[in-house]
């Protein structure tokens, strides 16, 4: 069951898990290479052409963000705990768009072990091995993590869209194949990298406004394949660090969009409520 727990909370929000590193270190780190050119953004009389890169930019990062009716997979998930521990499972993941996100996880010998159904106010899990049920709120999650966690941001992760894009773009770097800009949001400081050519996801760097916490989170995005005309990203990279280090790959072995789709949860009557 902590197994599980985890990788939820994996999902739905410590792929927004941020470290206190100031704003000064974060330019220093994206000043080190000679060859990158970097435009700081001032915060009144903004040059035109950097304004017009950074709303070009911003424009097409939006209008890249993969947006279907439903959305399923089956994930081959690689996940090793702060304690070092390795974990090997398969979740079957299916998605309605802003309303229901089904997970079944399934262990050794393809034994289902997990059944998970996340709405955007609801948690509910049916734990098989324990013959166990949880019904949460979403709120559950927030209080666990201390994030703004919603439905949205769990979708966009699933999907490799990125998360808590805002608008306020103080600064980017340009380099060869990539391009990257620190993003001031109210909640997440975020470098976000993307494809020069087409905009796609890179990587996403996301630190916490909040300079009590200790977190970083790193999603690295890869393996892109093109599918009913969607440049989706087939492989995931998160590393969570804090005191200790979380790493979670995700491997999207087969997946499909705008398909007919069920959602089914049913709990046993032998089961108790956790």
């Amino acid at each position: 069951m902590k197994v599980l727990i985890q990788f939820i909370l994996i999902l739905s929000a410590t792929a927004i898990m941020v470290s206190c590193r100031s704003t000064k270190k974060i330019q220093t780190a994206i000043t080190k290479k000679d060859t990158t050119v970097i435009v700081k953004v001032p915060d009144v009389d903004l040059h035109a052409d950097s304004m017009k890169f950074i709303s070009t930019s911003y424009e097409a990062i939006e209008k890249n963000k993969i947006d279907v009716k439903t959305f399923s997979a089956r994930i081959k998930v690689n996940f090793e705990d702060k304690d070092g521990k390795k974990n090997d499972f398969t979740a079957f993941v299916r998605l309605r768009k802003d309303s229901v996100l089904w997970v079944k996880i399934d262990g050794l010998l393809g034994i289902e072990g997990f059944r998970i159904i996340i709405t955007p106010d609801s948690v509910k899990v049916i734990n098989k091995p324990d013959k166990v049920y949880q019904l949460r709120s979403v709120s559950y999650l927030q209080d666990i993590t201390h994030l703004p966690f919603t439905f949205t941001e769990l979708q966009n992760l699933i999907l490799g869209n990125p998360i808590y894009l805002d608008s306020n773009i103080v600064s980017y770097k340009k380099e060869e194949k990539t391009y990257s800009f620190f993003i001031l949001g109210d909640i997440f400081r975020q470098m976000l990298t993307v494809n020069k050519d087409n905009y796609s996801m890179e990587n996403s760097k996301l630190d916490d406004a909040d300079i009590g916490r200790s977190r970083t989170c790193l999603v690295v995005y890869g393996s892109y394949e093109k599918k009913d005309n969607i440049n989706f990203s087939t492989f995931r990279k998160i590393t969570v660090t804090e005191k200790n280090k979380l790493d979670i790959e995700m491997e999207y072995k087969q997946y499909g969009f705008n398909e007919p789709l069920s959602y089914p949860f049913t709990i046993p009557k032998n089961y108790k409520q956790q």
